[in-house]
């Protein structure tokens, strides 16, 4: 990305200034960081990232963001609808995710997912059902 161009993750900034240093080991101030650092990651295919980001617990084993061809995934947009602490090392972050893969259709993936910070980091844990 170019140092101008804009954060995948909505927020008003360039990229280089928002999320760029959380991928390169800045330690996100909060849940909601963590979760658009993570969206960009998923935007710019950033594997590695997002699996360093997820809590141990619950991480899979690897990730892969290949796709077949005529496949590839187009994000759209991100909406935080909400941000809440739950205690002193847990939050919750509710927002939509827009996709659209190949030529399909526009898809909006609704997550209200829960984070924990462990030694100061905050990590990805899963999805609320």
């Amino acid at each position: 990305m170019a140092i101008s161009d804009p954060c995948p993750c909505g927020r008003p900034q360039p990229y280089t200034t928002c999320c760029a240093r959380f991928h390169a080991g800045e330690a996100a101030p909060d849940a909601e960081a963590l979760m658009r650092s993570r969206y960009s990651a998923y935007v710019l295919q950033l594997p590695d990232y997002l699996l360093g980001s997820w809590h141990p617990d619950t991480r899979p084993e690897s990730l892969s963001l290949d796709e077949p061809a005529g496949q590839r995934t187009r994000w759209l947009g991100l909406t935080v609808h909400e941000h809440i602490t739950t205690g002193p090392d847990h939050a919750q972050v509710r927002f939509t995710a827009r996709y659209r893969i190949g030529g399909g259709s526009a898809v909006k993936m609704q997550e209200h997912s829960r984070f924990v910070r462990v030694d100061g980091r905050w990590f990805y844990l899963d999805a609320l059902p």
